[in-house]
């Protein structure tokens, strides 16, 4: 296996079949790849599930898509420099990744929780040819993020799996309540859920991501 731009944890189908679909996670801010890659084993045996680290060391095993300003409000939390490098890093290595393993490149998932789906959620709507699913939790739409003529874009392939926690403390609920209005705009397919928790997933939040991922290999 060739060395990728990102370093990685791979979990392979269960099932042997040719070209499967490939799903993509990107963590929050403070973690690392095994984070979601702890969901891998519960998720559709047919998929290539591919858990990148991002590039910004925090510290011991903690990891940074791009700063974060806690105080401020949804217009200056992230650091737009550090995330649009980001965003041309996750181009890279998807690139890297459709390359290096045959899968289906037109059936992939980005799976993304708080700053991974906020890189997710920009990076499927300025290349929706290069994705089709976005599985969207604790995050919101940073529109400082989308390329200018973006609203061009054909989004006809693309749909978005968008939840919440209803007590979150990290990203404000009321930010992400402005996700689906967003995609609406946009005519683009997708299921908003906010579920009783803090700025984590739920046993349902889960569950429900679980099947609608199932729905769609």
């Amino acid at each position: 296996m060739s060395e990728l731009s990102l370093d990685y944890l791979v979990r392979y189908p269960k099932k042997n079949i040719e070209n499967p679909p490939l799903m993509i996670m990107l963590h929050g801010y403070g973690s690392n790849e095994q984070d979601l890659f702890s969901f891998a084993d519960e998720l559709p045996d047919e998929l290539l599930i591919i858990s990148a680290k991002a590039p910004l060391t925090l510290g011991m095993g903690s990891y940074a898509w791009y700063s974060i300003r806690f105080s401020e409000d949804s217009a200056n939390f992230s650091d737009t420099t550090e995330a649009k490098a980001s965003l041309e890093k996750i181009d890279t290595f998807i690139s890297e990744v459709k390359k290096e393993f045959k899968v289906n490149t037109s059936n992939i998932f980005l799976f993304g929780f708080s700053q991974g789906t906020i890189l997710s959620i920009a990076y499927a709507l300025n290349y929706p040819d290069k994705v089709q699913h976005v599985v969207a939790l604790s995050g919101y739409v940073n529109q400082q993020l989308l390329q200018d003529g973006f609203k061009e874009n054909n989004f006809n392939n693309l749909d978005f799996f968008v939840s919440h926690g209803s007590e979150d403390q990290v990203i404000p609920v009321v930010w992400a309540r402005k996700t689906p209005e967003f995609l609406n705009a946009l005519g683009i397919k997708n299921s908003y859920q906010e579920y009783p928790v803090g700025h984590g997933v739920a046993p349902q939040n889960f569950y429900d991501l679980q099947k609608w991922v199932q729905e769609r290999i």
